[in-house]
């Protein structure tokens, strides 16, 4: 029997379990992966984690995907119409990482800041896809492709473009399948870290 994939933007309700999901799928996330090299993940999952989610619950909108009452993917997404956030951002991380210089999780988390507060498409407003991840035993399901299938579809109707970087070949390959086309800016990060690539969906 064919599984059905529900679609939905998560609430306040949603909380304890999107703050499961995310912090059981995005650990080997790629650009998440390369910041948290030998951080220890239980920190990341009590402590950012849920930081992260309730900022993006308040601030700007969760899509959820899975089956019944699973979450099986997780997005984060913001309405981009300046760059005044990233550069706050930035420079709040890299105060962070200035006073504890012997972290390097702090050192290449300001640094991916200081990069996104730098090149940042300055085309607004925009969607952004700040992040998608795939609790591990539900992926290659296409949860992940049904909610860029709605979020690409509401921007269509919106008249909004919407912008990510692929942090993966594979990641990318899925995005372009449902529309997105790169624009050939790509940055690496240091050390070893996955390469950025730039893409757009323009209805």
């Amino acid at each position: 029997m064919e599984t059905t994939l529900t679609v939905r933007r998560a609430g306040l309700a949603d909380r304890d379990a999107v703050i499961e999901a995310f912090a059981a799928a995005a650990l080997d996330e790629a650009v998440s992966a390369w910041v948290l090299e030998g951080y220890p993940a239980a920190e990341f999952q009590s402590n950012y984690t849920p930081a992260l989610i309730d900022k993006a619950l308040a601030e700007d909108e969760v899509w959820i995907a899975g089956a019944d009452d699973q979450i099986w993917t997780v997005s984060l997404w913001q309405t981009v119409t300046s760059l005044e956030r990233f550069q706050a951002e930035a420079v709040e991380t890299g105060k962070q990482a200035a006073a504890a210089p012997e972290l390097r999780v702090l050192q290449r988390a300001a640094y991916v800041m200081e990069l996104l507060a730098r090149e940042h498409p300055r085309e607004f407003p925009h969607s952004y896809l700040q992040v998608i991840v795939t609790v591990p035993e539900y992926r290659g399901k296409g949860s992940g492709a049904a909610i860029l299938a709605e979020r690409t579809k509401a921007a269509s109707d919106a008249g909004l473009p919407a912008f990510l970087e692929a942090s993966t070949e594979r990641s990318a390959r899925l995005y372009t399948r449902n529309g997105f086309v790169r624009t050939g800016v790509e940055h690496t990060l240091p050390e070893g870290g996955p390469t950025l690539r730039h893409m757009w969906f323009r209805g």
